[in-house]
C-alpha cells in the first residue's frame, strides 16, 4: 500500500482534492465563523484603492508579520498585490462606515477628501480608524481564486486603544452582517 510520502506530487494532490466540499458547503461552514474586520489600502498609478477583509491575522511578533487574502474578483486586488507597501486598518464598531465603503463595489472609496490622507511614504490612510499598520509586502501566494499576502509591519498608529482584558468595541463580520462585540457579548 502506498503512503502519501511515496506518492508523486500530482497523485498526492489528486488524492487530497478528491471529495472536496462544494463551494456552497464551504461558505455555510464559514458563515458561522466570525472574523475581525479590516480595510486594506494601497496607492497605484491610477490613485488609491481599498477593500474590506475579514482574513487579517497576526503571524509573528518578532519579526512583526501579518497575513491576509484578497479575492481575484475585487477591482482593488491588482493594485494591492502589485504594491510594495500597503496599510491595514484594524477597525472597531465606530469604523463600520469605513468597512462598508471598502466592501461596496462601484463607488469612489476616496471621493471625500476629508476622510483620508496620504502618509509621508505615499500610502492612503483613512483618518480616525481605530488602528492602522503600514506594511511592506514580503510574500504572495496564489491560492484558488485568491492571493494570500504576508506583510511586515513597518509603522503603527492606534487612535483608540483597548486595554488588556477589556471588551473594547470590536467589529466582526458574522453570517453576512456586521456585529459589535461589547462587555455584554462576553461569556467568560
Amino acid at each position: 500500500m502506498a503512503t502519501d510520502a511515496s506518492l508523486d506530487g500530482d497523485t498526492r494532490t489528486e488524492r487530497l482534492h478528491s471529495g472536496s466540499v462544494s463551494a456552497d458547503e464551504f461558505k455555510a461552514v464559514f458563515r458561522g465563523h466570525p472574523g475581525g474586520v479590516a480595510v486594506i489600502t494601497a496607492y497605484g498609478e491610477n490613485g488609491p484603492v481599498s477593500l474590506t477583509a475579514s482574513s487579517v491575522s497576526s503571524v509573528s511578533v518578532d519579526p512583526p508579520l501579518l497575513i491576509f487574502s484578497v479575492s481575484a474578483l475585487s477591482s482593488s486586488t491588482p493594485v494591492i498585490t502589485a504594491a510594495d507597501t500597503i496599510v491595514v486598518h484594524l477597525l472597531d464598531a465606530d469604523d463600520v462606515d469605513i468597512a462598508r465603503l471598502g466592501a461596496t463595489s462601484g463607488v469612489d472609496r476616496f471621493a471625500d477628501p476629508t476622510t483620508w490622507a496620504r502618509l509621508a511614504t505615499g500610502e492612503p490612510v483613512y483618518l480616525g480608524a481605530r488602528a492602522w499598520v503600514r506594511c511592506a509586502i514580503v510574500d504572495r501566494l496564489e491560492a484558488g481564486g485568491s492571493t494570500v499576502i504576508a506583510a511586515h509591519a513597518l509603522q503603527a498608529n492606534i487612535e483608540r486603544d483597548v486595554e488588556s482584558g477589556a471588551a473594547g468595541n470590536a467589529l466582526v463580520y458574522h453570517n453576512r452582517s456586521w456585529h459589535r462585540l461589547t462587555e455584554h457579548s462576553r461569556i467568560s
